[in-house]
């Protein structure tokens, strides 16, 4: 054996024929670029979008979420743990194989000195003890655990996980008998291997010869088995090392709720209004379909998964991977399978895609960015401009939309009723300009219970002294349920409609009680040339309280839960403010098990609110269940619809609790305000009203 005086090795120890090696990987990397150029061939398929813009800000994702895996460590820590263990073991494993190549093929002596005995023994051996134990909890996950948001019962899940065990295993039986066999002096600076040596040498194996054969036998049969699994990756799960990253990297920039607007003047004949079959959707939709790690942490937050709906987002992707793979075929010279069918009917049934709330919930919970929301919404379109196919009660709400300008049926009210009794509150008419525009939306406007939210607010800005103004009956919807619901055409009637009467007026800035309006305006309408500034009302409570215009009693409320609003927080990242009000009113302020990111929808979004809900499937109610556990007297939201659906699903909640049960009352964060205002003198008879319920 060859004695080293430097710190070094042999890298074909005992290793006879090592060209073979050379040769047979000419074919493996055939195969896997084979694969690799057959995906890229069919998400090449879809339609163009730019996502490759802004380096830097796509870089710094790609690093946080790729390489740090920051996303995925959040939410499950114990699959993130396992996860980040065996991608970061195998991404220094071939880190380690990469230097192997350079010293022994290039004939650059990297293998030696210092770098060997810290990196090439001492880090890879601790790096890929970590990926055995990452391998051992997912397989103890996957097969003992067995969480519900995985696929169980697929034969190549446990496939992958064993064969990278055997890779894992074998490598350090062969270091072990290396090690042992050439007596290696600097063996301590591979404690993994020298301690596999010596297990293997104390269970028997101790002579040379036996040691020889052991180590030449293995050597090949890791070495096997390394390239049939390289070979093997672009044609399984696997591949997601790959596409992940590539997600991630391409991911969206700007707001995740945002959909994207239909250019209809540019549309060429045949082209069909939102996605039919998977060629109308883009290269990135596509390549989201080859992304899904099937983690299902997708399934595991959906609210309408969680209450039995025919909802499951990991499965929307999946099953649209699997037409994908049908249609466009596994390698190049596939033949097509026949024209390309429909999504919608062929592989995702149309109830599944009417019950989504477009909370984000899913998107927020990916871990590579893929964006069910919107192939879900553009799925929609189609089937609503196209087909003219889906539930009549939505179609009720469409229909109310194009005759009243609202889809609030059996509503008697006008624009106007709520603040009939408010001598302060001016309509632009009249005022000419102002410097917000007090937008109040449908949802308060025809709905007796949350016109209140509108009194209040009104109250505490006339006490703020600002100078504020209605349009009244000029006022009309956002636009965003049609929009939810799949009706383009409708809803950019609605935005240019708008647009046209707040510039009129001049408006700068926007107040909303809407968390759906405050998204719409604030993100989609400057597609069509609405640049306004747009402010919750959570915000601007906050920023009145900050400065000192506005002063609240302090212990009028005792404990008190905050519902994130999906289109406040998750669309808009808005989690801080309201809760600084609640706080600011001096509630002991409890919260929910799931709330902020992880917040549980209230069933509203998405056009939800006007379609109906089975009774054992109402998201409201299983919210509320949530709600009333806390022990909280108040249950405070700061979006209209999340009020009502909150009201009805306590009562639910009341009734089955019976007389004994918990009293819960549901406030918005205007009302909790304008109850615990301290009204200027001379304010308070104008403003006594507005802290009242109607």
């Amino acid at each position: 054996m060859v004695q080293f005086e430097t710190p070094t090795r042999e890298v074909f120890w005992n290793i006879k024929h090592f060209w073979l090696l050379y040769v047979t990987f000419v074919p493996v990397v055939l195969a896997f670029a084979f694969g690799a150029w057959n995906l890229v061939r069919r998400w090449r398929r879809g339609k163009p979008v730019q996502r490759t813009d802004n380096w830097r800000e796509r870089l710094d994702g790609f690093f946080r979420d790729a390489v740090a895996q920051e996303q995925i460590r959040k939410g499950d820590r114990r699959a993130g743990f396992f996860h980040v263990l065996i991608s970061w073991g195998f991404v220094v494993l071939f880190i380690g194989t990469t230097v192997v190549f350079i010293h022994a093929d290039l004939r650059i002596p990297l293998m030696q000195g210092w770098f060997y005995l810290v990196f090439q023994s001492l880090i890879l051996d601790l790096f890929g003890l970590g990926a055995i134990v990452g391998l051992l909890i997912a397989l103890w996950n996957r097969y003992v655990i067995r969480p519900r948001r995985l696929t169980h019962g697929v034969w190549s899940d446990g496939f992958i996980l064993v064969s990278l065990l055997v890779i894992m295993v074998t490598g350090f039986l062969v270091e072990g008998l290396r090690i042992v066999a050439t007596q290696d002096p600097w063996a301590a600076w591979s404690p993994v291997g020298t301690a596999t040596g010596r297990l293997l040498a104390a269970a028997g194996l101790s002579g040379f010869d036996a040691q020889l054969a052991a180590h030449r036998f293995l050597w090949w049969f890791h070495m096997a088995v390394s390239f049939v699994f390289i070979g093997y990756i672009p044609f399984s799960k696997m591949m997601h090392m790959f596409t992940s990253p590539a997600a991630i990297f391409t991911r969206n920039l700007g707001n995740k709720g945002k959909l994207e607007p239909i250019d209809m003047e540019s549309m060429e004949e045949g082209q069909v209004l939102g996605v039919r079959t998977l060629t109308d959707f883009t290269w990135k939709d596509l390549l989201d379909l080859d992304a899904c790690t099937e983690c299902g942490r997708c399934q595991a937050v959906c609210p309408a998964f969680a209450v039995g709906k025919p909802l499951n987002p990991k499965y929307i992707i999946l099953n649209m991977q699997e037409q994908m793979t049908a249609e466009m075929g596994r390698f190049p010279w596939d033949k097509p399978a026949g024209e390309a069918r429909p999504i919608v009917g062929t592989s995702i049934e149309p109830e599944a895609l009417w019950s989504c709330t477009t909370c984000l919930a899913c998107v927020e919970a990916c871990p590579v960015e893929i964006e069910h929301v919107r192939k879900i919404v553009d799925l929609r379109r189609y089937l609503v401009m196209e087909e003219a196919d889906f539930p009549e009660t939505a179609q009720a709400a469409v229909q109310g939309l194009e005759d009243r300008g609202h889809p609030f049926r059996g509503s008697d009210a006008s624009r106007s009723d709520w603040y009939a009794d408010l001598p302060y509150v001016r309509e632009l008419a009249e005022a000419g300009q102002a410097e917000y525009l007090f937008f109040v939306g449908d949802a308060i406007a025809f709905n007796q219970r949350t016109q209140n939210i509108a009194r209040a607010m009104a109250k505490i800005m006339h006490e703020a002294g600002l100078d504020f103004a209605v349009l009244g009956e000029e006022e009309t919807n956002s636009g965003d349920v049609a929009r939810r619901i799949g009706n383009e055409y409708l809803y950019e009637m609605f935005a240019r409609q708008n647009i046209e009467t707040f510039q009129r007026y001049g408006v700068k800035k926007i107040v909303t009680t809407d968390p759906h309006v405050f998204h719409t305006f604030k993100n989609e309408y400057p597609d069509f040339g609405g640049e306004f500034e747009v402010i919750h009302h959570s915000q601007l409570i906050q920023q009145l309280l900050d400065e000192g215009r506005i002063q609240v009693e302090k212990g009028r409320f005792d404990r008190v839960t905050y519902h994130d609003p999906c289109y406040l927080g998750r669309h808009n990242g808005e989690y801080d403010a309201p809760r600084f009000v609640v706080d600011a009113l001096g509630a002991q302020r409890i919260e929910m098990e799931r709330s902020r990111e992880r917040a549980f929808c209230c069933g509203a979004g998405g056009g939800r609110y006007f379609m109906d809900d089975p009774p054992g499937q109402r998201i409201n109610v299983a919210r509320a269940r949530e709600a009333a556990a806390t022990g909280a007297g108040t249950v405070c939201t700061a979006c209209p619809y999340c009020m009502l659906m909150m009201e009805d699903g306590l009562t639910t909640v009341a009734a089955e609790a019976g007389a004994d049960g918990p009293q819960v009352q549901t406030k918005d964060l205007a009302e909790l305000v304008a109850e615990a205002l301290v009204v200027r003198a001379g304010q308070a008879a104008g403003g006594a009203a507005a802290g009242q319920e109607s």
